[in-house]
């Protein structure tokens, strides 16, 4: 029979006739054959289905088999026996190789035969051995797959025993690396593919038979992606694994592979990357779920080094991952982890930039519906980067131009979603137990380091950057090649805008900018510093614009007439540097406002006008005990019990300016108020005799003390109102009249002509105790108005004067000695009304302490612009400083208005710079800053004018200002850079440092600590606070 059938089959005989034939002999199996006959039979099945030159004869091989099998059973189990099945394995058939899939194809045909005679178990303990040497031997795709489906359908064959099991395990995942496809068709595509899924389903079905093999073979897994072996790169098939690890692993994973000390930065980094690439496997799930959660913990152990590296190497890869619809989804996850984290430098972001248009042309010709979706989550994540790293004009227009038509973000989410990406905001996504970063907090805002008792410079600092205005200014100077103060500014502020550290340590700029009398690592007072640090701007501003000109001029002149003209120019810019706002010094032009002041002659009528220039004015308190000694009659109007010193900073103009208005000193009944900084403090800088102090002290308001008898808190406006209200000369302060040649009862009255786009306002606290000698700190609570208007009258017609001087023919001679009296004003008011400007509250530095030679200093702040922060701009309530001459007081009380005010508050918008710790506060904390902790007192204040933007656009066509801030410039981004990069290498070293010093199973913690070393409300030369301790988890040894 089965020579007859041969010759049928390999005959010419028509197909359908040889099928007829075929399925005769088929059915003639039930008849009974000798052993010899079915011996033959099983022969010819096994050489046609392993031999056969086409499908017809295989097929009927396998019809054969099956037939005689099942009908004669004993017959087939003694010829599919070990030695048969063994020689298969190891020898092939003929010329067929053992490695062929046919192989593997007849032996389960053969198995399900016998799967019900004893022998079969015999056989299942051999094909144990032989898939774990087969696995071994790294089979093609088809031969594992073949063996998968094997192994699948006879789950007896899979190895048994752990150490078995585990070792087919671990040796099915290195072939799995080996796997390569064969074609580059879709169809040999799909059928690599499917192979490659059928391998990885059996290692799922023996995970979860045996969970114990799951970590050996994910510990296999790494060590293969992981090897730095240059010759074999492991197949991209791996990741067809990843979906089958339970994704509750993955904190414990992630833990255990990011803290293992065995790790290798060169491994990891191998690791990290080939993962990356699994990206593009196109059925593989949560493949961008678990590089994500790598890059996350590799940033919460601070290993910044491997994240810089990856980063910079796979970002291109990632993009163009996004050209393909089945890899999209988790592309774009990992593209925008990638690039939200990478904060430290525009670096990895503009590799991807000139791809950009047309990945987004591309989106858009789509049309479809999950094409747009796309589109709008990268055109959110373009829009997030290009805010982050703005002053590339020439790279991102035309990507702005391919976006215009989709949404845009707003920039509190673009805020909030940087500000939750950096790879310092990483450590919250892994438990606690692991070391707590020190990066930016969750303001945003950049601390500064306490160098020694430097907290008086620090909050200064902070509010002047802060005054969003100035600083913009400042960022926007084109101060190459120039080594001057205001350059040093500048760095200070670009550090403090971009910087991934907590706290930045300003040791250049403090070197730079400390007063010559300030002794080193001892308290100052921040006014002081302020006004010398202002002046000093100004000054050098002022004598670089003349350098400048005199230079200019060279190119053009004879030497002759180069020297005259430099002499002239400097002239110009010395004695009138004001005359035009292009000329104007950026200090002049934030801070410098102007003061009138007119001395009236009671007798003749005469009228002397002075006009001074001020970068602040300063408001001090004298003891009620002052009262005891005013004139009943002087009290008719008076709203203000103690005595003030109205001291302004001014800012020269002229030569003339050069000698100070003097000290109008009063002691009738009032001890002496002085600030910290002194005139005589101001002289001995350099160039210094061109600024200055402005001291009116006052013993008594006549107009303004009874109002304020049994008032418990003065207002900023009542000092202000004070400070603008008239004064009679008289009696031992009578005036020096010229014109009557005597000295006479005099009216003088101070008018604001010109208001600073920033006002500042110092509230003087430290005086001088005659009787003890000492310097006595006024801890009066000041209530602090959000909003104020700031009467200015502005001048109408040019002054017959001087900028700066003394009307002709007016001379003020031994005013020291005079004595100012503030009584009711006369009749000589003029009729016209002042302007009232608006302010808002941008800044206060609060000295906390006793006396000015010690405490800290620290500052409250927010940003407002020309347009002021929302909810502010359209107070309906508001308090006002109204002219002198019309009513020192509105009827509401300061109070009242606050709390109005407070309703319309936003939230969050209030910062706390206490020297290296910045974090959220609100206006209430500063309102009741004294009344919390009563040596805790508002010294230095910033207003900041409303409906102005200073001529300065601070609303760019293309919106590319980063927190709209100018773009920096190359050499400040560099440095930036550079230094953020140094940074990450500090925390990784820390990090690593911090993990080998730590037990392996103890876990301690450390509260965090106070920003100074010293006790609250002092000031030491440590800055930042602790952080959680580390502990070591139980580890997987990967």
């Amino acid at each position: 029979m089965d020579k007859i059938l041969e010759g049928l089959v390999s005959s010419s005989h028509p197909l359908p006739l040889k099928r007829v034939i075929v399925r005769r002999v088929v059915e003639s199996a039930e008849t009974p054959l000798s052993q010899a006959q079915c011996r033959a039979m099983f022969a010819l099945g096994t050489r046609l289905v392993l031999q056969g030159p086409d499908p017809f004869q295989r097929q009927v091989g396998r019809q054969v088999l099956d037939a005689y099998g099942r009908f004669h059973r004993a017959e087939f189990e003694a010829f599919f026996n070990r030695g048969l099945v063994l020689g298969l394995l190891q020898r092939g058939y003929g010329e067929l190789s053992n490695r062929d899939p046919a192989i593997l194809d007849y032996i389960q045909a053969g198995l399900r035969l016998i799967m019900s005679c004893p022998s079969v178990l015999e056989l299942f303990e051999l094909l144990q051995v032989e898939a774990l040497r087969l696995v071994c031997e790294r089979p093609a795709p088809p031969l594992c797959a073949r063996l998968c489906q094997l192994l699948g359908d006879f789950p007896q064959c899979l190895p048994r025993g752990r150490k078995l099991s585990l070792a087919f395990c671990q040796q099915l995942v290195r072939s799995i690396a080996h796997f390569q496809s064969q074609g580059t068709r879709e169809a040999e595509l799909r059928l690599y593919v499917s192979q490659v899924t059928q391998v990885s389903a059996l290692l799922r079905s023996v995970w979860k038979a045996e969970p114990d093999t799951l970590l050996p073979s994910l510990q296999e897994l790494f060590a293969v992606i992981s090897a730095a072996d240059t010759s074999f790169e492991p197949s991209v098939a791996l990741a067809s694994l990843v979906q089958h690890i339970p994704l509750q692993m993955i904190t414990v994973l992630i833990r255990s592979l990011t803290t293992d000390p065995n790790v290798k930065d060169a491994s990891m980094t191998q690791a990290l990357c080939r993962m990356i690439d699994w990206l593009s496997w196109p059925l593989a799930q949560h493949v961008e779920t678990w590089v994500i959660a790598l890059l996350k913990g590799l940033a919460a152990v601070q290993k910044f080094t491997i994240l810089i590296d990856v980063t910079l190497l796979k970002i291109e890869l990632v993009f163009n991952r996004l050209w393909f619809p089945l890899v999209r989804p988790g592309a774009l996850a990992v593209l925008s982890h990638m690039l939200l984290s990478f904060q430290h430098s525009p670096e990895a972001f503009h590799l991807i930039v000139p791809h950009v248009v047309s990945l987004v042309h591309s989106f858009k010709r789509d049309g479809l519906p999950s094409s747009t979706a796309f589109l709008m989550q990268l055109t959110e994540l373009i829009h997030c980067m290009m805010y982050h790293y703005s002053g590339f004009p020439e790279l991102y227009e035309p990507i702005l131009e391919a976006i215009k038509d989709m949404p845009k973000p707003t920039e509190e989410k673009i805020k909030l979603i940087l500000s939750q990406s950096a790879w310092t905001s990483q450590s919250s996504s892994l438990p606690s137990c692991l070391s707590r970063l020190s990066g930016k907090s969750e303001t945003g805002k950049t601390g500064l380091i306490n160098l020694g008792n430097t907290c008086y410079m620090n909050s200064v600092i902070q509010a002047l950057f802060m005054a969003t205005d100035f600083r913009r200014h400042v960022l926007s100077l084109n101060l190459n090649g120039c080594n001057s103060l205001m350059r040093k500014l500048q760095h200070l502020f670009a550090f403090l805008a971009h910087t991934q550290r907590e706290a930045y340590a300003p040791r250049i700029f403090f070197e730079a900018s400390r007063p010559p009398w300030f002794t080193p690592r001892s308290q100052q007072d921040c006014s002081e510093y302020l006004r010398f640090l202002l002046d000093r701007l100004h000054e050098e501003e002022r004598t670089l614009k003349a350098l400048s000109s005199a230079k200019s001029s060279e190119s053009i002149m004879n030497e002759e007439s180069q020297a005259q003209e430099a002499v002239h120019k400097t002239q110009v810019f010395t004695e009138a540097p004001c005359m035009g706002s292009e000329e104007r010094t950026l200090i002049e032009k934030m801070f410098g406002g102007k003061l009138k002041t007119n001395i009236c002659c009671l007798n003749c009528k005469s009228m002397s006008q002075k006009e001074e220039a001020f970068t602040d004015l300063s408001l001090a308190f004298c003891p009620p005990t002052s009262l005891e000694n005013v004139d009943p009659k002087c009290m008719e109007h008076s709203e203000v019990k103690d005595d003030y010193v109205a001291q302004s900073n001014t800012l020269a103009t002229s030569p003339a300016a050069e000698t100070p208005l003097s000290n109008l000193e009063v002691n009738h009944g009032c001890d002496t108020i002085m600030n910290e900084g002194t005139i005589e403090d101001f002289s001995s800088e350099p160039n210094s005799e061109n600024t200055t102090i402005s001291e009116l002290k006052v013993q008594n308001n006549g107009d303004m003390s009874q109002s304020l008898v049994g008032k418990n808190t003065l207002s900023v406006t009542d000092l202000l109102n004070y400070f603008l209200a008239p004064e009679i000369l008289s009696g031992d302060n009578k005036y020096y009249c010229e014109k009557c040649a005597s000295l006479q009862n005099a009216e003088k009255t101070m008018q604001i002509i010109e208001e600073p786009e920033y006002l500042i306002l110092t509230l003087l606290r430290f005086s001088y105790d005659p009787k003890c000698h000492i310097r006595r700190k006024i801890l009066d609570n000041v209530s602090l108005p959000l909003v104020l208007e700031l009467p200015v009258k502005r001048a109408t017609s040019p002054l017959a004067v001087v900028s700066g001087g003394w009307s002709v023919g007016v001379e003020i001679s031994d005013t020291g000695e005079n004595l100012a009296k503030k009584l009711k004003p006369s009749g000589a008011d003029e009729v016209t009304c002042p302007q009232l400007v608006p302010y808002v509250l941008s800044s206060v530095v609060v000295h906390s302490g006793v006396s000015s030679e010690s405490g800290h200093y620290y500052s409250y702040a927010r940003n407002v612009t020309g347009s002021g922060p929302s909810g502010l701009c359209h107070q309906s309530t508001a308090l006002s400083l109204v002219s002198p001459q019309d009513k020192l007081f509105t009827e509401e009380s300061p109070c009242t208005v606050v709390e109005n005010e407070l309703d319309t508050e936003m939230p969050r918008e209030w910062f706390l710079f206490n020297d290296s710790r910045v974090t959220f506060t609100s206006f209430q904390s500063v309102q009741k800053i004294t009344s919390r902790f009563p040596k805790d007192t508002a010294y230095v204040l910033f207003y900041k004018k409303q409906n102005s933007t200073c001529g300065f656009n601070t609303n760019p066509a293309n919106g590319l200002w980063v927190n709209g801030d100018p773009p920096l410039q190359k050499d400040l981004m560099d440095a930036i850079t550079k230094d953020n990069k140094l940074y990450l290498q500090e925390q990784e070293l820390s990090a690593r440092t911090q993990a080998l010093q730590a037990a392996s199973a103890s876990c301690s913690f450390r509260p965090n600590g106070f920003d100074d070393n010293d006790p609250p409300g002092s000031c030491g030369p440590t800055g930042g606070g602790g952080g959680g301790g580390f502990s070591t988890v139980g580890r997987l040894v990967f």
